[in-house]
């Protein structure tokens, strides 16, 4: 999700020991690799769809895993934060490894933001986002924009394990959220709130269950190009890409006043969108956003990738979709 400011504290704070402790007792088996592959990262999951720990997908029902529901404390950390959440995993990232520049520009990060609670790291480990560089203290809780480029550097023979959370919101977490603290920002009486363990509480999760439309709206389609063009630096394509953008606007505005998403119309919704994609193609080769990524990347990834959904497709959210080359 874009932020205003690279990093945002929260105004809460837990035990780091206790949720070490729990995180101990489940085990090595539990932990799984990164998904693509990358050397040094590791997971468990802890909310995924249907509650399987085997999935990376973030399209479904989104449910506790057998894992989370092992670890008291951890619930009662989601459960505190507030939010509405996806998936949601505890992230290891081992001594003198890296996870790599990046911007998270699949349809997945548009609307999710990402929630840290670090649980076991050391000083040295730093987390850069855009031109920004803090180190994320035991128990702290923490959201960053994950729009601008990003990566994490732990130059320590020790792993660093985070409590990563995926989240749209929810009335609990935007509370904090419109209390938190940017970092760098003094801002006078500002504290977080410690969050005991509180062993036999109930703790009640909000969980995903619609997070993918069938057919995007009109609606969604506009704010989706426009969200794109917004951070488009300038080029001599631009006014060619705007005609494009509002004659494909239209074009699904009359498909969705005769087929909504009721299935019918999916054969026309997808010729639509080979012929933006294709349009694009064309004209908007080496057309930058403000982060570095492509405007067709971004055009793919947020509209013609994902703009249908049929029962059977997956989705995944590319964590590393879009490498940054420039220095951080």
């Amino acid at each position: 999700m874009k932020l205003q400011v690279p990093f945002l504290q929260l105004p809460l704070h837990f035990d780091a020991a206790i949720l070490a402790a729990e995180i101990e007792a489940l085990g090595e088996s539990v932990w799984r690799p990164h998904p693509q592959g990358f050397k040094g990262n590791s997971a468990v999951p802890l909310i995924a769809r249907d509650g399987d720990p085997q999935s990376d997908a973030v399209k479904g029902a989104m449910r506790p895993t057998p894992q989370l529901e092992r670890c008291p404390y951890l619930l009662q950390v989601l459960s505190e934060i507030g939010g509405v959440w996806g998936r949601s995993r505890l992230m290891r990232l081992s001594g003198n490894a890296e996870v790599t520049a990046h911007v998270d520009i699949d349809y997945y990060w548009r609307d999710h933001m990402r929630v840290h609670v670090p649980i076991v790291t050391q000083p040295e480990v730093r987390f850069h986002c855009g031109d920004d560089s803090i180190h994320m203290a035991t128990g702290e809780c923490w959201i960053f924009d994950t729009w601008r480029p990003h990566r994490v550097v732990n130059t320590t023979e020790k792993s660093r394990i985070h409590l990563v959370a995926d989240s749209v919101g929810g009335p609990g977490l935007w509370s904090l959220i419109a209390a938190g603290r940017p970092h760098g920002v003094a801002i006078p009486g500002w504290q977080s709130s410690y969050r005991k363990p509180e062993p036999g509480k109930e703790s009640t999760l909000r969980l995903e269950s619609f997070n993918v439309p069938p057919v995007m709206t009109p609606w969604e389609i506009q704010d989706q190009l426009s969200f794109v063009l917004e951070g488009a630096l300038p080029h001599p394509a631009l006014g060619m890409i705007h005609q494009l953008v509002g004659h494909f606007h239209r074009h699904w505005r009359s498909l969705w006043a005769m087929h909504g998403d009721a299935g019918g119309g999916f054969a026309e919704y997808r010729e639509a969108l080979k012929l933006f994609a294709d349009e694009l193609s064309r004209i908007g080769d080496g057309v930058k956003l403000e982060n570095g990524t492509g405007l067709i990347k971004a055009m793919n990834s947020l509209v013609v990738a994902v703009a249908i959904n049929d029962n059977d497709s997956e989705l995944l959210a590319d964590e590393r979709s879009a490498p940054v080359t420039a220095a951080m």
